[in-house]
């Protein structure tokens, strides 16, 4: 049993999400049967379906690009205490000479 809000909403159980595989995003149609309501779930256009798989895509690359140059970084501090830059240069930046 769900309950509408002030707002006219209603929140889908999760069973039913579950088995007609309904997911955030997915729309729904709300069908007049008689005394009923029908809701009815629509999957996501194959359209959808291709721009999300590009979009994972993409970031799979830019997520293994990340991991390549952090396994390159330098973690831990110079054995030395010297950090590669000195204060002093952080206020020097991007000023012309």
């Amino acid at each position: 049993m769900a309950k509408v809000t002030s707002k006219l909403q209603v929140t889908l159980p999760k069973a039913l999400a579950q088995r007609y595989r309904i997911r955030p995003g997915d729309e729904i149609e709300w069908v007049e049967a008689g005394d009923a309501i029908r809701v009815i779930p629509h999957p996501p256009r194959a359209a959808d379906e291709e721009r999300i798989a590009r979009r994972l895509k993409y970031f799979d690359l830019a997520s293994k690009r990340q991991r390549e140059r952090n396994r390159n970084r330098r973690l831990e501090p110079a054995s030395d205490g010297n950090r590669g830059w000195r204060r002093e240069e952080l206020y020097e930046r991007g000023k012309p000479h």
